[in-house]
């Protein structure tokens, strides 16, 4: 499929706030990150910038972000990364004082609460938690061969001593209030991971969609892919989604655990939460004579 046609991959135009970044400490891919989410969550683009407003920038600290990150470093880039935005465009002068004292104050505690967010075992996802793993055991996550062969050995092991390992992996603090390492957090663990990837593919259709917008206002065809093979536009979304997913966890970790470890990183169907809903609705059902 021809990118230049599809423009579905992010590309905000940043050399100048990474730079900036650079000096002020904040790592690059923090800034990247934060920019294709917002992109994708469909901000408006100003010159390669998203529109930045309150509800924009909540969403992203506290609803996107801990779904799809995971630091190898201190958590706290990403905030720093929002703050460093709101600066640039205040300087490029699409905010004014007020906008802009007010979007400050709110990135600021904002960030500080996806912190813990980041940190709570309640809300991670498959590919977050394996990284995790990764790190933990030491692998090399740049050589794809250790990364499947690590997850071959996990493989292996007893569920018990796999959920043991969830429970003991650094990074994340112990939670019991969905009742710890259970049934109930497998399930989701896996409806998040499937929501966190379909609302990707839909940002990434929705920016595809607007280019081709674009395109045929200057009298240009429909790319052929859209001409008539929708199921193979579906199929690059898809592909793209989990390369980004990689990109802000493990490289190729999202690709391996729906492809090739489904076992490892289940994610459950309709029939799987209709049962688990049933016997939750009959467990706290009161007993009757």
């Amino acid at each position: 499929m021809n990118d230049e046609d599809l423009q579905l991959i992010p590309h905000t135009r940043a050399a100048d706030l990474i730079a900036s970044a650079a000096e002020e400490g904040v790592p690059e891919e923090a800034v990247r990150t934060v920019l294709a989410l917002l992109e994708l969550s469909g901000a408006r683009m100003h010159d390669g910038y998203p529109e930045l407003g309150s509800a924009l920038l909540e969403q992203l600290l506290y609803e996107r972000l801990y779904l799809y990150v995971q630091p190898g470093g201190d958590p706290s880039a990403y905030g720093a990364a929002v703050l460093l935005l709101i600066e640039h465009q205040r300087a490029a002068r699409r905010l004014n004082t007020k906008r802009y004292e007010r979007l400050r104050a709110e990135a600021e505690w904002q960030g500080e609460v996806l912190c813990g967010l980041l940190r709570r075992a309640d809300l991670v996802t498959w590919p977050r938690l394996y990284a995790l793993l990764l790190w933990a055991d030491g692998v090399d996550t740049a050589d794809p061969d250790a990364v499947r062969a690590w997850l071959d050995a996990f493989r292996e092991l007893p569920e018990q001593q796999r959920l043991e390992a969830f429970a003991a992996v650094p990074g994340l603090d112990a939670e019991e209030r969905d009742g710890g390492w259970g049934p109930t957090r497998l399930l989701m663990i896996g409806m998040a991971t499937d929501g966190a990837r379909l609302l990707l593919e839909q940002g990434l259709m929705q920016r595809s969609y607007r280019n081709l917008a674009e395109l045929t206002a200057l009298g240009r065809p429909m790319p052929e892919e859209l001409s008539g093979d929708f199921e193979g536009f579906e199929a690059t979304v898809a592909v793209e989604a989990l390369r980004l997913y990689g990109e802000w966890t493990v490289p190729g970790l999202p690709a391996l655990l729906v492809e090739e470890y489904p076992d490892l990183a289940p994610e459950p169907g309709n029939d799987e939460i209709e049962a688990y809903l049933a016997d939750q609705a009959s467990a706290v059902q009161e007993p009757t004579d």
